[in-house]
């Protein structure tokens, strides 16, 4: 293996606050609490964060409803267009800031910050900006609900900040919006941006704090619109929070998608996908390949030239460019990863990680395979969110999508073979919000994205992201 000198991003484009309040009616503000916000990498504490109460929530879903009704509401689509491409063009301008922030915060690798992340962000406001004076031509409706309360996770910090305000802004409504607990910062730095951008006092706001202060949100009976990404567990919570109120609904919940090998796929090529689909974002994806079925006749192939190819990744440093996969995001989670993992071996799977060093300090845990896996395994029914690969066998293209979709998940799936008759066939067959064909974790803001069944309902992005927020 080659010996790679550190290659570290500097912090100095950071400036770190030592405290950072709630933005309301376009200013930072006190909140009724304080919390803390580490780096997962090393612990060290970031910054102190306000932690909104129902007297802040309230204030914040009031200052929506001002600016809904008197300034955002009514001004025409060509001029928000206006204000949401100047967001998307300060974004790009402060990209390697919001790069550097969020892999402090978040954990993830500075390579995937950089050039993943932050490129799609600016893209999806670029994009909206483009629909806010066509939605006469969207054919979802024109007129917007109102106030939207947004409760985005951990994983993708300001992605899913970008997917759930891009539209709301675009088709009239204001926002209120609460970042995870574990990653506040960037969605922080962003009111800095809605500053910057001139954007009207009130149509966005930024209320942090834990999961009252998310429970708090979505019930509150300013709110017309909720919009949620996270847990199935927290998603059935909320549906049952709106259940026979007047409030629209979009959930993106979880997933335990399957990544499908045939045995006329290119081995080297699937073995990419497969590594992308499961160890991008350190496993810490709603949509990521957790579940490889690979057809028998090629299974010990593949699984050899994986085992070769997962021995060439690097833990580490999430500011070090050569960093492959970062820290896990919290101590819950990883907990959380380590116990799962644990029942895998105990219900008789076999589990393999390649040679690796791990820091002092942290929240780690090494990219992690197990084999000889049944349906019935935990490791192959839970959402685990973590870098582990539970791999199955099939015979025939039948048995395949029969495993496939033996989940209560349905939110995505990848193919990987040379016939496109059987991608057509497959992807008709599988219960999966997205389908990718020998490829796995691409998005366009163009392309909508969501799940069936345990994986929620709605789509986000593209002309079926902005049905969710117009009558």
């Amino acid at each position: 293996m080659f010996e790679y000198a550190p290659a570290p991003e500097s912090r100095s484009v950071v400036a770190l606050r030592d405290s950072y309040g709630l933005f309301i009616d376009g200013e930072f503000t006190d909140g009724g609490g304080v919390f803390k916000t580490v780096n997962p990498a090393d612990e060290e504490v970031l910054a102190e964060v306000a932690s909104a109460d129902a007297a802040d929530v309230d204030r914040a879903v009031n200052a929506a409803r001002r600016a809904f009704d008197e300034v955002w509401g009514p001004m025409p689509g060509r001029e928000r267009g206006k204000y949401l491409f100047r967001i998307a063009r300060v974004l790009q301008e402060r990209a390697r800031e919001f790069a550097v922030l969020e892999s402090l915060d978040n954990g993830k690798p500075i390579r995937e910050t950089r050039d993943i992340d932050l490129p799609l962000v600016a893209a999806h406001f670029f994009y909206y900006a483009g629909w806010a004076d066509k939605l006469q031509y969207a054919g979802v409706g024109t007129r917007p609900l109102g106030v939207a309360g947004q409760v985005i996770p951990w994983n993708f910090p300001l992605l899913m900040l970008a997917w759930k305000i891009a539209p709301a802004l675009a088709t009239g409504n204001t926002v209120v919006l609460k970042p995870a607990e574990t990653t506040p910062l960037t969605a922080l730095l962003f009111a800095e941006v809605c500053q910057q951008a001139e954007l009207p006092p009130g149509v966005v706001n930024i209320v942090t704090g834990a999961g009252e202060t998310g429970r708090t949100l979505v019930s509150h009976p300013g709110i017309d619109k909720v919009a949620f990404t996270g847990s199935t567990e927290v998603g059935r919570q909320i549906a049952q929070a709106v259940a026979g109120s007047p409030k629209r609904l979009t959930l993106e919940l979880g997933g335990k998608a399957a990544n499908i090998v045939f045995d006329d796929a290119p081995v080297d090529q699937a073995v990419e996908g497969i590594v992308d689909g499961i160890f991008f974002n350190q496993g810490h994806v709603c949509c990521a390949g957790s579940r490889l079925l690979v057809q028998e006749s090629v299974a010990d192939e593949v699984l050899a030239a994986l085992r070769r190819r997962m021995s060439t990744l690097r833990v580490g440093d999430p500011l070090d460019k050569n960093t492959d996969v970062g820290a896990i995001n919290s101590a819950e989670q990883l907990a959380k990863i380590q116990e799962l993992s644990a029942a895998g071996e105990a219900e008789g799977a076999e589990r393999w990680s390649p040679a690796c060093s791990l820091p002092d300090r942290g929240y780690w845990f090494i990219p992690t395979l197990f084999t000889g896996v049944s349906q019935a395994h935990r490791i192959a029914r839970e959402e685990i969110f973590g870098p582990v690969l539970s791999v199955l066998t099939f015979r025939t293209p039948a048995e395949a999508v029969e495993k496939a979709n033996n989940t209560p998940y349905g939110l995505s799936a990848g193919i990987w073979t040379d016939k496109g008759s059987r991608i057509l066939w497959m992807a008709d067959k599988l219960r999966a919000g997205v389908v990718w064909a020998n490829t796995f974790n691409q998005f366009d803001p163009a392309s909508p994205f969501g799940g069936y069944k345990e994986s929620g309902y709605g789509r986000e992005g593209g002309r079926h992201g902005l049905e969710a927020y117009v009558r």
